[in-house]
């Protein structure tokens, strides 16, 4: 009982220095509303309002048919340019798409050759080059079909495709985007906060005064995982409700219980290397660097933007000692496709079980560093 008050007040006092931090406060709250309201409404990864040019070398009612095709809300109305401006738009960045419609391209489908149009992409724009050309390619060959339909019959598709899009039907990046964004912030902001507590008591002096205290140092590091955990788990939860699911709209299917319980295991592996961190740093500057170092390699890698499955086997089979890996699982699974602890209970165990090590490791650690301290 003597423990368990002594981590109660000292979380406490935790709660009450970051009460008096300006800083560390103003960066939650514009952690968990600006940034992922930003990364949501701004991020998209759907083709929207994409930049056109139609080269018609052509001039056939099929011609005059793609170029009227191509309509909001995913490309803005087409310009057309002559053959000898495409390099300089091109190169200036003017437009993201070029489509080239060869001279007698109609003629010739009709007399049964097969012409090619030339589609000029701007590969620096990622996410819309990879998209827009699949769009396009779908777009051209919808209007020579349905052109050609009245003369050829039997060029109609033999096989219609029935596409079923579950748990986000619209496609809309929003709700994709606003939930990796809350993982991103609660895994930064948990490291830092655990890693500043660290790093002030050293600054200001106070783990001196700290050590003379019948404290162990377990107890120090119980305080400030439940003290800061306190602070993310509340503001993400006020984050999810008020701004994800009210302001973004993105409808949570899942038990809101069940996320914040697997991010309370989640919060016990990153507050660890928080701290760890933070006993290897000497100063608050160089808890930043070394936190972005951490950070970086583990949203980036943990499956939430790019498959695990497209990863390279050694860098796959690492990624699964990270504990952002099962959190992002856990995550999509439980908020996205409603799934229950018998479905996530895997990410659920693995979560604890690589914060148990991160915990002792940053124990040991922290032991290690009042030793040589004191």
């Amino acid at each position: 009982m003597r423990k368990l008050k002594n981590i109660y007040n000292l979380g406490i006092k935790e709660l009450i220095s970051l009460r008096y931090d300006a800083v560390l406060i103003l960066l939650i709250l514009y952690s968990f509303t600006v940034l992922i309201y930003v990364a949501a409404t701004s991020g998209g990864l759907e083709l929207r309002n994409a930049s056109i040019a139609i080269v018609d070398e052509d001039r056939s009612p099929l011609s005059g048919r793609i170029y009227d095709a191509f309509l909001d809300p995913y490309f803005r109305k087409p310009k057309y340019l002559t053959i000898s401006d495409i390099d300089t738009a091109m190169d200036s960045s003017t437009f993201t798409f070029v489509v080239d419609i060869p001279p007698d391209f109609q003629a010739d489908l009709l007399s049964g050759r097969k012409p090619d149009i030339q589609v000029n992409v701007d590969a620096t724009a990622m996410s819309q080059a990879g998209i827009g050309t699949g769009y396009i390619y779908e777009i051209i060959t919808e209007e020579i079909m349905a052109f050609l339909d009245g003369y050829k019959n039997d060029l109609k598709q033999p096989v219609g495709i029935a596409l079923r899009v579950k748990f986000n039907p619209n496609l809309k990046s929003s709700w994709f985007m606003s939930i990796m964004e809350m993982i991103n912030v609660i895994t930064m902001l948990s490291m830092l906060l655990a890693g500043a507590a660290i790093v002030r008591e050293r600054e200001h002096g106070t783990i001196d005064h700290l050590l003379a205290m019948p404290l162990t140092p377990f107890e120090i590091i119980c305080a400030k995982f439940w003290s800061n955990s306190l602070v993310i788990v509340f503001a993400s939860l006020l984050s999810l409700l008020l701004l994800v699911e009210g302001i973004l709209g993105v409808p949570l299917k899942g038990s809101i219980a069940l996320f914040i319980s697997g991010t309370v295991l989640y919060l016990f592996s990153t507050t660890s290397i928080g701290i760890f961190l933070a006993t290897v740093a000497r100063s608050m500057p160089q808890l930043g660097l070394l936190t972005i170092i951490v950070i970086f390699p583990m949203i980036a890698l943990s499956g939430g933007y790019t498959p695990l499955d497209s990863m390279p086997e050694p860098i796959r089979r690492l990624m699964m000692l990270s504990p952002t890996t099962h959190f992002v699982s856990f995550a999509q699974a439980v908020l996205f496709r409603s799934a229950g602890l018998n479905v996530v209970w895997s990410d659920f165990v693995t979560e604890a079980a690589i914060g148990a090590i991160f915990f002792v490791g940053a124990l040991l650690r922290f032991r290690r560093t009042i030793s040589i301290t004191t």
